[in-house]
């Protein structure tokens, strides 16, 4: 199977996948992306902190412990196949917003707090 399909499968067994595609939907238009918005129309922002971090690491493609730039601009592709890339400018906002400590990526920590804001 496909690596994002298998992400796709993780990413379907934390959250229900018919709030994925309707967010997904509601995220189709270039530079129309916002976390807050996106993680509580995923379901996200209500889940056990045991799921935020399932889903850290499955975001964190590379294993590095940490969601870099470039898996961010992919974040949509964790949630389903068909999803789009972010576009730089979402990308860099996404980073801004998470990345309290300004080491340009985002840990296990900032993420779960980004969640819940």
């Amino acid at each position: 199977m496909h690596k994002n399909g298998v992400v796709e499968m993780a990413m379907n067994s934390i959250l229900n996948p018919d709030d994925i595609k309707k967010t997904l939907d509601v995220f189709k238009a270039v530079d129309s992306f916002d976390h807050k918005r996106f993680f509580e129309m995923v379901g996200l922002k209500v889940k056990s902190a045991d799921d935020v971090k399932k889903a850290f690491h499955i975001l964190d493609a590379d294993n590095s412990g940490f969601i870099e730039e470039e898996e961010l601009k992919c974040v949509l592709k964790h949630f389903a196949t068909d999803g789009r890339d972010l576009t730089d400018k979402e990308t860099k906002a996404f980073l801004q917003a998470a990345d309290k400590d300004g080491d340009g990526k985002i840990g296990a920590e900032e993420f779960a707090a980004l969640v819940r804001e």
